[in-house]
């Protein structure tokens, strides 16, 4: 059975931090690209970041440059997203995504909830 399961949301005020994990089971994403998307009511799915398989290469949106880490466990098969200096826009639903585009493997988890507010 293939999984993905965030965990990590909640809710923080302005300018705080929160770091989000994502679990992988039932496959080994050591060459897969991994991804963290948002989306918020009324918007949109969001690429936040992104690391790749084969060179591990980071892209990240530009709203959250400068504030937002990715990083990937290979050996745990996780992925992390650190997410400092937060704003009430960063408020949404986080999901990561593992994808090999050349098997057409696509997976999902089922989100975490990140509400940052005063």
């Amino acid at each position: 059975q293939v999984q993905l399961v965030e965990s990590g949301g909640g809710l923080v005020q302005p300018g705080g931090s929160l770091r989000l994990s994502c679990a992988a089971s039932g496959f080994t994403f050591s060459h897969h690209d991994l991804s963290w998307y948002r989306q918020s009511p009324g918007k949109d799915r969001e690429l936040v970041a992104e690391i790749t398989g084969v060179g591990r290469s980071t892209n990240y949106a530009d709203s959250v440059k400068g504030r937002f880490i990715i990083s990937r466990d290979n050996a745990k098969n996780t992925v992390n997203l650190q997410m400092n200096s937060l704003e009430p826009e960063d408020t949404a639903m986080y999901y990561c995504n593992a994808r090999d585009r050349f098997i057409r493997f696509d997976a999902w988890g089922q989100g975490t909830q990140v509400t940052v507010s005063s």
